[in-house]
């Protein structure tokens, strides 16, 4: 006999958001670290609000719910508003009642400054790092560095000349297609030092290498460490006035500093880091430089000494672990163009995204 659907008549019950999430799914792995970083910037979130007042919206749900914009690839925050009011999973995860719902989406813009911004963004990621730390996933030696390109939120028709040449054709153009206008800069010369971007001034035209199309971008830089393929720090640069070499020595230095017990021996990278200044940057500082290196293409300090041992071989092999962290940043986490303007809060989401990355890798292991 053929079933006939019924409306859904109006019913009183009560649901223990808890008990609806399984036992074995994976948030709740990443969920109980996350407690466990955001119970230790809790005295920061004290300092950060006043004693009086109406209360706001607790600051763990807003960094929660970055997590869970990277987890799920949810593109925009008004998105990701509208999908909480429904989404069970999510409201036991952002540990909100079921009768609270969602929030409206200008509470990420109007807490930016407070709790989101990118140096809060940044301690988050390094108490992450450090739980991974204390569970003995990480190495505190071996390391490996590579750069990528984010593309800016700013399209090539806002690189304009920064003497204002180009107002009256842009205006033009404007006023001949508003919505969509068309600007042709064909045979121009539109240089860095020249033009600027009139929607994000801090991105910068450049291209990864020959024969690829030159982007409004961000240079993206990551530090891996090798024993589980983690990441150990995440900066955006410019990649113009900061070379990648140079950027890989810093972030060691850093995280050297930052991490109480961390001594770099190597550091891994591929051939695009066969250059002196990196080479002669690592042997300052006691490192073994790991690079990959060029064919016909000599530098003291990394010979056959260094390429002849069996470290060297094995840091070729994982450095390319590296990939898979850009690779999730950029597909999952919907890190391929920024979704801000201007460095920092482009750098702040970096910081969010990275850490989440983190985050399913140490649920991964967990369970593995």
């Amino acid at each position: 006999m053929r079933g006939k659907p019924q409306a859904q008549p109006d019913f009183l019950t009560v649901i223990n958001l808890n008990q609806s999430v399984p036992a074995d799914h994976p948030l709740r792995a990443i969920k109980r670290r996350v407690d466990v970083v955001l119970q230790k910037l809790s005295p920061l979130f004290d300092e950060l609000y006043a004693k009086d007042g109406a209360p706001s919206i607790p600051p763990e749900q807003l960094l929660k719910a970055r997590v869970l914009t990277a987890l799920y690839s949810v593109r925009s925050e008004r998105l990701f508003c509208e999908q909480l009011g429904y989404n069970l999973l999510w409201l036991w995860f952002l540990d909100r009642e079921f009768s609270e719902g969602s929030f409206d989406h200008s509470i990420f813009a109007k807490n930016y400054d407070r709790v989101l911004s990118a140096d809060v963004a940044k301690l988050f990621f390094v108490e992450v790092y450090d739980l991974s730390r204390q569970e003995g996933w990480t190495s505190d030696e071996h390391f490996t560095a590579d750069g990528t390109l984010i593309e800016s939120w700013a399209s090539l028709k806002s690189f304009v000349r920064k003497d204002g040449g180009d107002a009256a054709k842009v205006q033009s153009a404007k006023d001949e297609d508003p919505g969509n206008p068309t600007i042709n800069f064909r045979g121009e010369l539109r240089r860095n030092d020249t033009h600027q971007s009139a929607t994000d001034p801090d991105s910068v035209l450049y291209r990864k290498a020959s024969g690829k199309e030159s982007r409004l971008c961000f240079g993206a830089h990551a530090l891996m460490e090798n024993r589980n393929g983690l990441c150990a720090d995440f900066t955006l640069h410019n990649p113009i006035e900061q070379s990648e070499p140079v950027m890989a020595l810093a972030q060691v230095d850093a995280h050297q500093q930052l991490h109480e017990g961390v001594k770099a021996k190597t550091v891994g990278a591929d051939k695009g880091y066969h250059r002196k200044d990196f080479v002669n940057g690592c042997r300052e500082r006691a490192i073994a430089p790991h690079a990959a290196c060029k064919h016909h293409t000599k530098i003291a300090g990394l010979d056959g000494r260094t390429t002849t041992q069996p470290g060297y071989q094995m840091s070729l092999k994982i450095r390319k672990r590296v990939e898979e962290i850009f690779g999730w940043i950029k597909t999952v986490g919907g890190f391929r163009r920024s979704r801000y303007r201007g460095l920092e809060r482009t750098q702040a989401w970096g910081y969010f995204v990275a850490g989440t990355y983190n985050l399913l890798r140490l649920a991964r292991l967990g369970v593995a």
